[in-house]
């Protein structure tokens, strides 16, 4: 059941930011490890970074870079990594963000700097950030780029919903930002999942309703 929205959940697209999750070329449909469902998602996820630059509202693309030892990997993908895998490694194609989604050519990812924990600016108010666990907010610098830009709406797209999508939006919804989540831009989302989201306040909109606000 869809809890009601109220002075406290409405989303203030004003004050958003776009995040996007994991939207890199090796999960795409010709990529090394594709997911369902997000090669699809792709141009409704481009629909809405070109609105967001229009609107010089800030994007962060959250990311994944995994070392080919798995050291830094989630314990269930250390044995595949550690067989040979190629998923998302630094410097490589697949760890690149989808053409699509950027904001020009010839913009590169920076694995050194994005390992590090350091936000890597792709454009005005725009950045690539490095994630080391599932969730957005773990260990990273997100929730303090957000406060410092004014930030207290969040509209989420990407990749693949039960796993990054879904333990980011519990993390933003544990530091109290409103939620949107363009579910025609996300991969893998399910009717028990959205029922959960809109349970604690999470706004499901499509895309192209959003690019309008």
């Amino acid at each position: 059941m869809a809890a009601p929205l109220d002075r406290y959940t409405a989303p203030a697209f004003d004050k958003s930011a776009l995040i996007t999750i994991d939207v890199q070329r090796d999960f795409l449909d010709t990529g090394s490890c594709p997911i369902p469902g997000t090669s699809a998602a792709l141009p409704r996820m481009a629909l809405l970074a070109r609105a967001y630059r229009e609107a010089a509202r800030p994007i962060v693309h959250v990311i994944r870079v995994y070392h080919a030892n798995g050291a830094n990997a989630e314990l269930c993908r250390r044995a595949a990594l550690e067989g040979g895998a190629r998923i998302v490694l630094p410097d490589t194609p697949g760890m690149e963000l989808a053409s699509d989604l950027l904001p020009g050519s010839g913009i590169h990812l920076d694995a050194e700097r994005l390992l590090s924990g350091e936000p890597q600016p792709l454009g005005p108010a725009e950045w690539a950030l490095y994630k080391p666990r599932w969730g957005a907010f773990f260990r990273t610098r997100l929730e303090a780029m957000l406060k410092e830009a004014g930030v207290n709406t969040l509209v989420f797209c990407g990749c693949n919903f039960p796993n990054c999508p879904r333990a980011s939006i519990y993390e933003a919804s544990e530091r109290d930002f409103r939620i949107v989540v363009a579910e025609d831009a996300i991969s893998g989302l399910y009717d028990q999942g959205r029922q959960e989201l809109q349970a604690i306040g999470v706004v499901m909109m499509p895309a192209e309703a959003i690019a309008r606000q």
